[in-house]
């Protein structure tokens, strides 16, 4: 069965979103290791920055795979 562009964008918002909270603790975690500091704010708003190129990515590429899917199953 063929998943719906709308469905696309809904697992695409689900997975990214899990992923915005486990890159800013690994952001806090990690970069002080690299000499890094950064205030909570900027952790945050470079998370958010991640999210939405992730969250463009993911959709693009579940786009062209089920594109793909699509063509070999015709």
């Amino acid at each position: 069965m063929k998943q719906s562009r709308a469905m696309s964008l809904v697992e695409s918002l689900a997975n990214v979103s899990v992923g915005y909270g486990v890159a800013v603790v690994t952001q806090i975690l990690i970069f002080p290791i690299f000499g890094l500091q950064t205030t909570l704010a900027q952790n945050l708003m470079m998370g958010a920055i991640f999210t939405v190129v992730s969250i463009g990515r993911s959709y693009a590429l579940r786009r062209l795979f089920e594109e793909i899917r699509f063509r070999h199953a015709r």
